[in-house]
């Protein structure tokens, strides 16, 4: 089962990435958080994660950090930002995870949270979203492209504007690439859960919305998530 190798998550400081934690390791799922050296780790320690101080943008680090851990493991990157240099972890930071993952060959899923607007879905952003976040999403782009030529086990999720409120319940994944709107980033971190824990979703990029906060010119057409033996 996915769920008893471990589960590294770069991102896991804050937003999904430390949610998705919390739910990792409240079914018991060993949780590795590589964080920067002047990241907060509070929240994680409370959680019950395990965390090394490693530099995404620095592929000695990241290459380091997995070398370290034993065995297969899946991995989770939810980074993005952009450093004082004005590199990105959208794209530089998420690379160096991507590769230095199929050096060890021992990485088994890889989920990828990158944002709505990306790849396929670039041609159908609103002029007022690229002028806002059009060179994030064109370097979490890059990413999503060096991921799919990789040759690992991946699923890209594309949340839409994220919010920071409690889970709603409501969060869905589909592959339409004209699809809009908003998620929770609880529900994000409950769609990734479940993701890496159903097969059927390996090579697939979805975009990730509220089913009550969503818009498309399209049906709506949710990907159909495996029921598995957990509740939110």
């Amino acid at each position: 089962m996915p769920d008893m190798r471990p589960l590294v998550i770069f991102g896991a400081s804050r937003g999904v990435g430390l949610e998705l934690a919390r739910l990792e390791c409240a079914a018991g799922r060993r949780v590795i958080a590589p964080v920067r050296p002047q990241s907060e780790v509070a929240a994680l320690d409370e959680a019950g994660a395990a965390f090394l101080r490693a530099d995404a943008l620095s592929r000695q680090d990241v290459a380091g950090t997995l070398a370290r851990i034993g065995g297969d493991f899946d991995i989770v990157s939810t980074l993005g930002g952009q450093a004082d240099d004005g590199r990105r972890a959208d794209d530089e930071g998420n690379i160096n995870v991507i590769d230095a993952a199929v050096t060890t060959g021992r990485a088994r899923r890889f989920v990828l949270v990158t944002s709505i607007g990306c790849g396929e879905m670039a041609p159908f952003r609103s002029a007022r979203a690229i002028a806002a976040f059009g060179a994030a999403v064109d370097a979490k782009t890059l990413a999503e492209e060096r991921l799919r030529a990789s040759g690992l086990d991946w699923t890209i999720l594309r949340p839409g504007g994220l919010v920071s409120e409690p889970a709603t319940g409501r969060g869905l994944l589909c592959e339409d690439p004209q699809m809009h709107g908003f998620i929770h980033r609880a529900d994000v971190a409950w769609l990734a859960f479940r993701a890496l824990r159903d097969v059927a979703t390996v090579g697939h990029a979805f975009a990730a919305v509220d089913a009550r906060r969503m818009n498309s010119v399209n049906a709506l057409s949710p990907f159909p998530l495996a029921e598995q033996d957990f509740q939110q």
